[in-house]
């Protein structure tokens, strides 16, 4: 068990958390929610002891052990990744590298014995016998291979990096678990291990993620931070938000009704307050009128940007042909004899672990690089929209938002420009912020009200939901959803994917999958399967 007892965080004026008491109970998962800035990773670090907060303590039972999700990834850089994984439980590690180091003593002495055998008994008691092969087993399940559990961590590549030490943080059964963003640069089958483990992980975990999926599929309660406190509701993370809004919809109803009687009770008041007959019946009311309290229904910090894509003209019959395109980056082919047709109602979710190929097409696609064999053609009616998984180079002149959003404008109307920027949130002065000091998340947004404002009929998009919040996630969501137009796109959103998506296609080694059909039935498919039995003995075939 964890808890926070009257946690107040104060960041100068303003407190992040104000008298925060929340309890984490044994053999629940918590999903972590907010908005962008509510203080979700804050609270983590409040938890672990990493920031202490201005007033209050967190309670943690005696004898448990904690661990979270690492972030920097070049503190490990040294080690090798087995030893990695093992430092998830430093009290186990220390005891192994003392002992490794009694062991190699030239003059080892009766008092090395007596220690050496303390340490043994205390290194059966952590189940230090298992650690490798567990930690091995963690690593597996993550998709790193066993030929790299003794490679040095600096070897290994970001998405690598970010497994061995989520593997760091499962390891040796922790009593509770902090996970900050864990699907983070996971694929898809990673992810599903990693639901998997937490669904049968019996001790507490808490997590924040953008992933409403995931949230959906491992957590029994949400805890909202909303307002510097913290609501626990019991349930994942569609119930919290169907129980949440129908919560503000019975309260705005019953203060519709108190509100009817409140205007009722005076008009009588009014018409008989003079009367001497009635005045009775009057003092009666102005009492029940007294009593009569409305709810305070505040509102959510949570801002909703309103994401609507309008196609200034309707698609025609012929959308796009590509015909056995070919590409190759840096001696390694990542494009291989790919053909297929778009139709004028297809929404094309691209899926699967070979990320680089289906950025390669969409950048052929959208015009920015050239195939080395094979062609594409876009039908007449069309007219594209390209949202790159990497913007750097489109934020790095020194305009300010308003004139960077004006050059891809119909209109040359700074109002009418500003309202594009409005529904995504920017107000005021932020539309004169320049372009290259934007965050992340602001930068996205900004492309997402270009594409607005283009009013193109097909969307190219890589990666969309990435640096977004939740509530941006969602209003994308249901943006594509009513989208009338073609959407050619990826995302790691389960759910984004699922209610999107008429259409799946999968570049493998195998060769290209295209199936219509929706991504959970995609994902249980025969074909799939065989796909990817495919895949797997041509890398048998390539190691051999």
């Amino acid at each position: 068990m964890i808890q926070a007892c009257n946690v107040t965080l104060r960041l100068g004026k303003r407190a992040l958390f104000e008298d925060v008491n929340i309890k984490f109970t044994e053999g629940n998962c918590y999903g972590l929610i907010g908005a962008n800035g509510a203080g979700k990773s804050t609270f983590l670090k409040i938890l672990t002891g990493e920031i202490e907060p201005s007033k209050g303590e967190v309670v943690l039972t005696p004898g448990q052990r904690l661990s979270f999700l690492k972030q920097d990834h070049f503190k490990y850089d040294e080690f090798n990744v087995l030893d990695t994984v093992i430092m998830g439980n430093q009290r186990l590690y220390d005891i192994m590298k003392e002992k490794d180091a009694i062991y190699a003593k030239e003059d080892f002495t009766e008092e090395d014995g007596i220690h050496a055998s303390e340490l043994e008994g205390e290194f059966a008691t952590l189940n230090g016998w298992e650690a490798e092969s567990d930690a091995a087993t963690l690593l597996n399940g993550l998709g790193i291979e066993t030929d790299l559990h003794y490679s040095l961590m600096k070897d290994l590549n970001g998405g690598q990096k970010v497994k061995v030490l989520l593997a760091q943080a499962l390891f040796g059964n922790p009593d509770i678990l902090l996970l900050d963003e864990p699907t983070n640069h996971l694929d898809l089958d990673a992810i599903r291990w990693l639901e998997e483990f937490l669904i049968n992980f019996e001790n507490t975990v808490i997590v924040v993620s953008h992933d409403r999926y995931f949230l959906n599929k491992v957590c029994t309660h949400i805890a909202d931070i909303d307002y510097a406190k913290i609501q626990l509701y019991a349930g994942n993370y569609d119930f919290w938000y169907e129980s949440s809004q129908l919560m503000i919809k019975q309260m705005k109803e019953a203060n519709k009704k108190k509100e009817e009687k409140i205007k009722e009770l005076q008009e009588f008041i009014q018409r008989f307050s003079a009367n001497a007959s009635k005045s009775k019946q009057a003092t009666s009311r102005k009492r029940a009128l007294e009593k009569i309290e409305l709810d305070d229904i505040k509102p959510s910090s949570r801002k909703y940007p309103y994401i609507d894509f309008r196609p200034q003209r309707e698609i025609g019959n012929e959308v796009l042909t590509v015909e056995h395109l070919s590409k190759t980056i840096d001696g390694v082919k990542v494009l291989d004899d790919v053909s297929f047709i778009i139709n004028k109602d297809d929404k094309v979710a691209f899926v699967g672990s070979n990320t680089i190929a289906t950025t390669t097409l969409f950048k052929i696609l959208a015009g920015e690089m050239e195939p080395d064999e094979g062609s594409y053609k876009w039908g007449v009616t069309t007219s594209q929209s390209y949202f790159p998984k990497d913007n750097t180079k489109d934020f790095s002149g020194d305009e300010i938002i308003v004139d960077w959003l004006m050059q891809f404008s119909p209109e040359k109307d700074v109002t009418y420009v500003r309202g594009f920027l409005g529904r995504m949130l920017f107000s005021g002065e932020e539309g004169v912020k320049k372009v290259k000091v934007l965050s992340g998340g602001e930068k996205v947004r900004v492309m997402l009200s270009k594409m607005m404002i283009m009013a193109s009929n097909v969307l190219i998009m890589d990666e969309p939901t990435n640096h977004l919040d939740m509530e941006s996630i969602t209003a994308l969501n249901n943006g594509m959803i009513k989208f009338p137009g073609v959407v050619l796109f990826t995302s790691q959103d389960h759910q984004f994917i699922q209610t999107i998506a008429n259409r799946i296609m999968e570049l493998t080694p195998g060769g290209l999958i295209d199936k219509i059909t929706t991504y959970d039935e995609y994902l249980d498919s025969d074909e799939l399967a065989r796909k990817r039995q495919i895949l797997s003995v041509q890398e048998e075939e390539n190691e051999d």
